[in-house]
């Protein structure tokens, strides 16, 4: 375990080291949720558009339960586990570049856990209904996930973990959603 731990020490050295103090400010941007909330309504626009009403609201409800279930999963896995973010890791001080820092612990990823929920969630209910938007939606979470570790907020294995654990959660919740979807359609 010691050495996948020193593994990912040196690989988020090198990712975070590749920043520059001119792209702090858009990373910092990148990382914020309240510059995505035009492209939150551009998802609530596609779901309205490609389903009723009620599975709409359904669909909704899924989102925020699952958000829910992903955010404190993350929360849980934070306090139990207690690993260290970078910035608060004394072994790599002077070796990192620190951009922003957050609470003292950082495994798992919750950015990561909700974006690739989210991207999960909405790829396999626009199957076959949006064909690029997998493509899309995926790399916004991957780009939001980079932002962590440019920043120095967390460890490249956090947001390997966080990004698992919220792809299952997202393919688990759309099953649900798609289940209630379909009994709901049919009655």
């Amino acid at each position: 375990m010691e050495e996948i731990i020193l593994e990912d020490k040196e690989v988020f050295l090198y990712l975070n080291t590749l920043g520059s103090k001119p792209f702090d400010q858009f990373w910092m941007l990148i990382s914020e949720t309240f510059i995505w909330i035009p492209l939150y309504a551009i998802f609530c626009y596609l779901l309205f558009k490609n389903f009723k009403l009620k599975s709409f609201i359904f669909i909704l409800i899924f989102v925020a339960l699952g958000v829910t279930v992903s955010d404190q999963l993350a929360n849980i896995f934070k306090h139990g586990f207690e690993r260290l973010r970078p910035c608060h890791d004394p072994s790599l001080q002077g070796l990192m570049r620190v951009v922003k820092c957050g609470g003292q612990h950082g495994f798992y990823s919750g950015h990561a856990s909700n974006t690739f929920f989210l991207a999960t969630y909405l790829s396999v209910l626009f199957k076959n209904k949006i064909k690029w938007f997998p493509y899309f939606v995926f790399f916004w979470a991957a780009t939001i996930s980079y932002s962590r570790i440019y920043l120095g907020v967390h460890f490249p294995g956090d947001i390997l973990v966080g990004a698992f654990a919220g792809s299952l959660i997202g393919f688990i919740f759309s099953l649900l959603a798609k289940k209630v979807i379909a009994k709901q359609n049919a009655a």
